[in-house]
């Protein structure tokens, strides 16, 4: 929705070849509850790549405008908030246009960027950590003790993982597709890689955890695994489906899940009413702004990139490469 004839940048498609440019568009309004932020700097998302390509519909009410985060700095307060003053330094989950200078958030979304986090950092926090969270504990009920398989985890949302669910006391395994990336997952607290281009995953799973299999499964792939998960779960295991990159249709023996009492549970974050959103952001910051402050968990950077890079930094993430996020640097 435009507003008030401010012109503003944003990215926008061109053509079949789907290329971004960055266009005019107009300054949003500030609404009573709300922050209006410059944004500074955003980060890349899968949902990026499929909304510029048509196939992932905008929430009703939702920006048009690419990009699902932001950083940047409180530039004015809307009518009814207190507790945050101008200048702030904050990051926030949006429903779209991290890719614009501006947005205007509900001030419950809105996070503090701690002292030793640079803007650069903070743009990768809340779509990668919101993710991991909701779908570690809200969702999966992840407690200490318990053991964890984190697919992809180099990617943005499984670097998140790895480290709260260490930091909340679980045991990690994670999944990676080079030798390079799995001595990265190791560094990030991973107990057990697994390389799956060249490993057995149920095998090395069970093996790990003495035949005893992982009580909760983060999966962004789904039917390429749907086998092995079931053959790796722990009695009364649970199945957290974030995305279907490996496709969505599978064959299902549903004996074996009553059986071992096994929970199937889907998820996705974009589409949560706004008033869970702020309850997660809430819940998340609580948990995890200590575990920053003190350096214990840190988002993982793959590489920063200009406005102009745009293009170049959507075929990095196509190609699969990055390890951590890509940060987009707003003009």
């Amino acid at each position: 929705m435009k507003h008030d004839g401010y012109a503003e940048m944003i990215a926008c498609q061109v053509g079949e070849q789907q290329r971004l440019y960055w266009g005019v568009w107009n300054k949003p309004l500030l609404k009573p509850g709300e922050l209006l932020v410059r944004i500074y700097a955003t980060a890349l998302n899968r949902a990026d790549l499929l909304q510029k390509r048509g196939k992932y519909p905008v929430p009703e009410g939702a920006s048009p405008i690419l990009g699902l985060e932001m950083s940047g700095v409180v530039e004015a307060i809307g009518e009814g908030v207190s507790g945050w003053s101008i200048g702030e330094r904050v990051c926030a989950l949006l429903p779209g246009g991290g890719y614009a200078q501006y947005a205007a958030i509900p001030a419950d979304m809105a996070m503090r960027v701690p002292g030793n986090m640079t803007l650069e950092q903070a743009a990768a926090v809340p779509e990668a950590y919101l993710t991991a969270y909701l779908n570690l504990f809200q969702l999966g009920h992840l407690q200490a003790g318990e053991s964890v398989l984190i697919h992809a985890g180099a990617s943005g949302v499984g670097t998140a993982a790895i480290q709260i669910a260490r930091a909340a006391g679980a045991r990690v395994a994670a999944t990676a597709g080079s030798e390079e990336k799995c001595e990265v997952i190791r560094q990030l607290g991973a107990g057990l890689a697994v390389n799956y281009r060249k490993e057995p995953l149920a095998e090395s799973v069970l093996h790990w955890t003495a035949q005893k299999g992982v009580q909760l499964v983060l999966d962004p792939v789904l039917a390429p695994y749907w086998k092995e998960h079931l053959r790796c779960m722990a009695m009364d295991g649970r199945l957290v489906l974030i995305g279907t990159l490996g496709g969505s249709k599978v064959e299902v023996d549903f004996m074996t899940v009553m059986l071992r009492r096994l929970q199937i549970i889907g998820s996705t974050l974009r589409g949560l009413p706004l008033e869970r959103k702020a309850r997660l952001t809430a819940e998340f910051a609580a948990f995890a702004m200590p575990l920053f402050e003190a350096g214990q968990c840190m988002p993982v950077v793959d590489s920063v990139w200009q406005p102009d890079q745009i293009n170049e930094a959507h075929e990095r993430m196509e190609r699969n490469e990055n390890v951590g996020k890509l940060v987009l640097i707003v003009p």
